[in-house]
């Protein structure tokens, strides 16, 4: 295989300007979405709040925005408020990459600690955390107001930096990004 053949997603700042962008997978993810407003409020306002986009090159030249995070960083702790990848781009790794990378940016500024919430039923997501070196520490009955789902809480103490950049800087094949681009062609999105 030749470089070629894998092109990797870009993991940057959320500015206001994918707002949009980041509403729509956030609609499409979400039962109880975040509204517009919540992140301009991250991106403009928050000063513990660290907003990053995954963004991906297509086939015709032009860039998506495919999945976001926001982390809250307070002293030491940093809280994943949210993290979704689009629908049409999951199963990619864009997820792991987007937690690995804005995990190990909050751990440059000094975070030491990593909290989460993640939904009970939401088995893959769980597996995207214990592989990055989360554990469950405990549940929040009820907590989902949409249908009074179980979250589990996740920490993270120490982390694996060499597994943590391996995944950072793991190549999306591109093919699968020019796939996707087709089927939203072929749909008429």
């Amino acid at each position: 295989m030749n470089s070629n053949e894998y092109q990797y997603v870009s993991v940057r700042p959320m500015t206001p300007d994918d707002i949009e962008a980041v509403y729509r997978i956030e609609s499409q993810s979400f039962t109880l979405p975040w509204s517009k407003r919540s992140y301009q409020f991250e991106v403009n306002e928050n000063k513990s709040s660290r907003p990053w986009v995954a963004e991906a090159s297509l086939q015709d030249g032009s860039k998506q925005i495919v999945g976001l995070i926001v982390i809250w960083l307070i002293l030491d702790e940093a809280h994943i408020a949210n993290v979704a990848v689009d629908p049409d781009f999951r199963g990619l790794g864009i997820g792991r990459k987007l937690l690995a990378y804005t995990i190990l940016k909050a751990y440059e500024e000094g975070a030491r600690q990593f909290f989460l919430e993640v939904r009970r039923g939401n088995l893959a997501a769980q597996k995207i955390y214990r592989d990055l070196g989360f554990k469950i520490e405990g549940v929040r009955e009820k907590y989902y107001k949409d249908n009074a789902e179980d979250a589990l809480l996740m920490e993270m103490g120490i982390i694996n930096q060499p597994l943590l950049e391996k995944y950072a800087g793991e190549a999306i094949p591109k093919s699968m990004l020019y796939d996707f681009q087709t089927k939203e062609n072929e749909n008429g999105s």
